[in-house]
């Protein structure tokens, strides 16, 4: 390092971090959370509280001339068992707004996943750094985005100039809670995962409540988004009810009414778009619950399969075409008292035409151009002319 740039330390405090509800101290640093700690005792599902913790939308926002940057994180890694290894979590750096640097940092610790036993194995390891040269050498703002599918502890900051937190741009803050597909699974980094991509084309300051395998109407999620301030708010219900075979129809229905009052409670006239599953083709008339096919994993694919039957629809068993009449049915009947509330069919996002250039890989997910896709749309969709978030 230049004698006349010596190394400045930040020290990281929550004036550092955008997207993050609540950041717990650790005995090394800070540790982002999605959900707050009241949320997080009322929950005891392990995939949930591994994925709150993953920092999805959260990132580093300051203001600096620095050339370098440093960051010193320690990563939780996932492993599946008999399945290849996944790529280290991926660092986006935007400098005013463009993604001028990308990073990984390796080692950390392992969670071992086994998908056919459902047992989980932590194994520590060493933190590491990530680091970003050659920025521009002019006053600027940066933004790092943590890998948005890979939890993130928080040890240090340095830089090669002093940085202060970045000022509020006065963008309006979109609040939005969603599945896996909303979380980023199989994004290619945290600023492509859809929701980003709507949020950067929209100018919106985005906190993504997208929690894998996790969009439950879990009523400790109601309160989070009721408390947590913002000018628009989203929901997209479905894919999780169906493939976790978590309710019937009968409990469907009041659920959801019980979800949209309570977000009501703290927000009575905001912008309130209700959003129904992408296609999935295993799901649309087929019941869950969705598994992995294990046969395929033994050739290093994850591919997953509905389990039910068609049949058991008269029964009221859910599928994706049965959650989304029922989403439009109780949209329109609130919104006759609620001009505020909206609808958006996820086929919009993406549908059949999509499946056919663009096929969910796992026959869940969609891939990276997919999640540009739908990112693209949303924006329109909802941030543009005639949407519901657009800006009046």
């Amino acid at each position: 390092m230049n004698a006349e740039h010596p190394w400045t330390t930040t020290p990281l405090t929550a004036e550092l971090l955008r997207g993050a509800l609540e950041i717990e101290r650790t005995e090394r640093g800070l540790l982002p959370h999605r959900l707050p700690a009241w949320a997080r005792a009322q929950n005891t599902d392990g995939q949930l509280a591994m994925v709150e913790a993953q920092p999805s939308g959260v990132r580093l926002a300051f203001r600096t001339r620095a050339t370098v940057v440093e960051l010193d994180t320690l990563p939780t890694k996932r492993a599946y068992v008999g399945v290849p290894a996944r790529p280290d979590g991926t660092y986006d750096l935007l400098v005013d707004g463009r993604l001028v640097r990308q990073g990984s940092v390796t080692g950390g610790d392992t969670l071992t996943i086994d998908m056919a036993t459902g047992t989980f194995e932590h194994t520590p390891g060493a933190p590491g750094t990530v680091r970003f040269a050659d920025l521009p050498d002019a006053m600027k703002d940066v933004e790092i985005w943590l890998p948005h599918d890979e939890r993130t502890e928080l040890l240090a900051l340095r830089t090669d100039a002093p940085v202060e937190p970045a000022a509020d741009r006065g963008r309006p803050v979109w609040l939005h809670h969603g599945s896996s597909i909303s979380h980023g699974s199989d994004a290619a980094s945290p600023t492509t995962i859809w929701p980003a991509r709507a949020a950067a084309l929209a100018d919106a300051d985005l906190i993504n409540l997208g929690f894998g395998g996790s969009a439950m109407l879990d009523p400790f999620t109601a309160r989070t988004m009721r408390d947590t301030p913002a000018d628009l708010i989203s929901v997209k219900i479905g894919i999780n009810i169906v493939n976790y075979d978590a309710m019937r129809l009968r409990v469907l229905g009041p659920a959801v009414h019980g979800f949209l009052d309570t977000i009501r409670e703290g927000h009575p006239t905001t912008p309130l778009l209700v959003v129904s599953p992408i296609l999935c083709p295993i799901h649309e008339d087929t019941p869950g619950p969705g598994a992995p096919d294990l046969s395929m994993i033994a050739d290093g694919q994850l591919k997953f399969r509905a389990m039910g039957d068609p049949a058991e629809r008269a029964y009221g068993k859910l599928t994706l075409n049965v959650i989304r009449d029922e989403l439009a049915r109780i949209v329109r009947q609130r919104a006759a008292d609620d001009p505020a509330l909206h609808y958006l069919d996820g086929r919009e996002l993406y549908g059949q035409a999509d499946f056919d250039e663009l096929p969910l890989p796992d026959d869940i997910h969609p891939d990276a151009a997919a999640h540009r896709r739908i990112g693209e749309r949303f924006a329109d969709l909802a941030f543009g002319s005639g949407g519901p978030f657009e800006k009046r």
